[in-house]
């Protein structure tokens, strides 16, 4: 089992350019009195693949601020089945539950793309929310283009084709990610999706067919990003445009 790293000192003084803080877009938007509060309890953690972050129906005890990794909200059906409701990279965040008043949600959450990221406490994200009026506007904003991606996803699953989906589904990560390449397994990618793994292999190896991807022992490597976006369906292009709305300065980050 990997070992989270949870010291608020070394998330402050031991920061890499590739471990700052403020390489989570939300965390750069904040003003600077807010982020000279927050930066003494954000905690730098270790995101491995596959770890949940948040289990279904359990309290909530922290926020996730991913900077370089990828966290998918996967809905939990009685039988063990799942399916992905949204993804969560560097632009946003982790527990929205917990400033909405919920304290839990009946989504998992799991880190789809291994990486880093920064957690802060329940308790200090909700004394947050209701002290500053930047911070619960920021929250907010975010919380509204959440809920565009889960009810786009809803549509996209239930009116478009698996290579459409998995066209949107990259799309969405990559804008989540700095680089070209996801690593994936077929399993996980199956279960984000709600199909069968052959399913997906099917639908990656038109991908590459058409030299869109190059997808090997679950290495995806995006060759023709334009491609992807002429092949995919209006779904990736409705999420994208409500989060540039409604999130602007994240845009210019």
């Amino acid at each position: 089992m990997t070992t989270e790293s949870s010291s608020p000192a070394f998330a402050q003084s031991h920061a890499t350019e590739r471990d700052n803080p403020r390489q989570n877009q939300l965390l750069a938007c904040l003003p600077e009195a807010e982020w000279e509060r927050w930066v003494p309890h954000l905690e730098l953690i270790d995101l491995p693949l596959g770890k949940v972050l948040h289990e279904s129906g359990a309290p909530a005890t922290h926020v996730y601020f991913p900077t370089n990794a990828i966290v998918s909200l996967l809905y939990m059906l009685e039988n063990g089945s799942s399916a992905e409701i949204a993804v969560v990279g560097n632009e946003g965040v982790v527990g929205i539950s917990i400033f909405m008043g919920g304290g839990s949600t009946p989504s998992r959450a799991v880190v789809q793309s291994a990486g880093m990221g920064y957690r802060l406490r329940a308790d200090a994200v909700k004394a947050e929310f209701e002290r500053s009026s930047p911070v619960m506007h920021l929250m907010l904003r975010y919380t509204q283009a959440l809920i565009t991606q889960m009810s786009q996803t809803a549509v996209c699953n239930r009116h478009h084709s698996l290579d459409q989906q998995l066209c949107r589904w990259l799309l969405l990560s990559l804008d989540r990610l700095n680089g070209t390449e996801l690593v994936m397994t077929q399993e996980l990618i199956s279960n984000m999706l709600g199909v069968r793994r052959e399913g997906v292999t099917e639908a990656a190896l038109k991908l590459q067919a058409a030299g869109l991807i190059r997808y090997a022992r679950g290495h995806i490597s995006v060759l023709n990003r334009p491609g992807l976006e002429r092949r995919t369906c209006e779904c990736y292009r409705v999420v994208k445009k409500e989060y540039d709305r409604l999130l602007p300065d994240l845009v210019a980050i």
